[in-house]
């Protein structure tokens, strides 16, 4: 902006040359600059120090609704989806305009919005967890805040119970338990929110007492207010999850390796505190509560009830357990490739794991394998006086008996009867050989028993194939196809 005394010149040289342009390279400017000074003359404003009035532009009529909805998503939404709503508000200007000016009040609404304060976290306060997902699996972090040592684990869900598992046997881990566990507001670890209080579901309440530390929440949607463990989880997901992921046999693998992942980062110098946070964690142990006497075991296992077959139902599948156990709870767990089934502290069962709809059964759960060749076998029960003679001949009698319904006997009963009766005439003994040839033959009449009684024991009987016999035929000669062509036929 020009001065009062360059305003006066560009005035005193229009006035004694009268042209815009002929005054203008006198005093060095441009015409545009001429005119305007000459007209703030005329008008009584020069040397107010008051700038042109400010140009309508064809976004002021939606300005307030692009502040609106930028102040709404936490500065997320783009211009690009905000402009199908300027349009319906009557903006008729180009995508171009529209979005420098959410780019404008985007960058104000950004320096007006918080000034974050640094962390200072004191030893033995804070834990920090979080959850995060790469790859299908699900991670699990947690960061000491004061010692920045890190806490990886793998699992296949984050459901509360594996939610409480891992905080679990990360605290072990430590050795120790912090006064403050921080969470984001995980939907697995919370029962409500009231006038923005998070209300921490009853069972984190119990674990969080019975280790003794209290359990917080952060803001909705900031994640800079745990922004420790957020980047242990990017950490983790690059340097850990996506170089190996490929690599793992099973939830067990994974979870070796980040065992030894953690390691190897606790023993090397961290670059924000400049010590190694192992053998920081030496001197916060000193303040960290002691870990209670009575701890939950780390298994993460379902509880299921045994069933009257002495099985559980997990997967979708059926698994054998003791027959002692039906009707009490145990506790099963599973990974990759096998089922394991806990009663109390005692592995009772192990299992390969198996598809949806099949069943894994052990015989020494039942006492042994099962006889008829692990077929199902029902119980000869004789009713009359005939029948009970009959099976009370023995084994044969019953394998006669079974194979004889087996092939539809027409009047069984009375054939039974009258067998039973032969054996007053040929005695027991023949009775039961002349039985066995008569199921071998498929006689199972009383006429059939009979006739084979009365041939005796030169009947004919059924033998095992021999071997082979081995004879030496001759060799034909053989002739190739160029014999038989028509000239050497003739």
């Amino acid at each position: 902006m020009k001065s009062a005394r360059e305003q006066l010149d560009i005035v005193n040289a229009y006035v004694e040359l009268g042209s815009y342009r002929a005054a203008a390279e006198l005093c060095g400017t441009t015409h545009k600059t001429v005119r305007r000074v000459v007209e703030r003359h005329r008008a009584g404003t020069l040397g107010q120090g008051s700038r042109p009035p400010r140009r309508p532009r064809n976004t002021d009529q939606v300005t307030d609704m692009i502040a609106r909805r930028v102040k709404e998503t936490n500065g997320r939404i783009s211009a690009k989806r905000l402009l199908p709503e300027a349009r319906a508000a009557g903006y008729v200007g180009s995508a171009r305009n529209f979005r420098r000016a959410v780019a404008l009040i985007r960058a104000d609404w950004r320096r007006g919005r918080r000034i974050l304060r640094p962390w200072l976290p004191a030893p033995g306060e804070h834990l920090v967890i979080d959850w995060g997902t790469e790859a299908g699996w699900q991670v699990f972090c947690a960061v000491l805040a004061w010692s920045r040592v890190r806490f990886v684990r793998f699992a296949r869900d984050q459901r509360r119970e594996t939610t409480l598992r891992l905080l679990a046997e990360c605290l072990e881990a430590l050795g120790g338990v912090p006064r403050v566990v921080l969470a984001d507001r995980m939907a697995c670890l919370r029962a409500g929110i009231v006038a923005n209080v998070v209300v921490p579901h009853p069972d984190y309440v119990r674990l969080a007492t019975h280790y003794g530390f209290r359990p917080d929440f952060c803001e909705a949607a900031d994640p800079e207010s745990k922004g420790v463990v957020e980047a242990l989880v990017g950490y983790a997901k690059a340097d850990l999850v996506v170089p190996s992921a490929g690599g793992w046999d099973g939830l067990a693998d994974a979870n070796q390796a980040a065992v030894a992942w953690c390691a190897e980062v606790n023993a090397r110098v961290h670059t924000e505190t400049c010590v190694v946070p192992a053998e920081r964690l030496v001197t916060e142990r000193a303040v960290l509560r002691p870990l209670p006497s009575l701890r939950p075991p780390l298994r993460g296992g379902e509880p299921r009830k045994v069933d009257r077959l002495a099985t559980v139902r997990f997967g979708s599948a059926r698994y054998s357990v003791p027959v002692r156990l039906v009707g009490q709870t145990v506790e099963v767990t599973a990974d990759d490739h096998q089922v394991v089934v806990c009663h109390g502290e005692q592995e009772v069962a192990r299992h390969p794991l198996i598809a949806p709809g099949e069943a894994s059964i052990t015989d020494d759960h039942y006492g042994g394998p099962r006889g008829n060749g692990g077929r199902p076998a029902r119980a000869v029960r004789p009713r009359s006086d005939p029948e009970r003679a009959f099976v009370a001949l023995g084994p044969v009698a019953e394998q006669f008996l079974r194979a004889a319904a087996a092939a539809g006997t027409p009047r069984l009963a009375t054939e039974l009867a009258a067998i039973v009766a032969l054996a007053a005439s040929h005695g027991e003994v023949a009775l039961l050989a002349a039985l066995e040839r008569a199921a071998t033959f498929r006689r199972f009449t009383a006429v059939g028993v009979q006739a084979i009684l009365a041939a005796g024991p030169q009947a004919p009987t059924i033998t095992e194939p021999g071997q082979l016999l081995a004879i030496r035929l001759p060799t034909a000669p053989t002739r190739p196809l160029a014999a038989y062509a028509p000239e050497v036929l003739r």
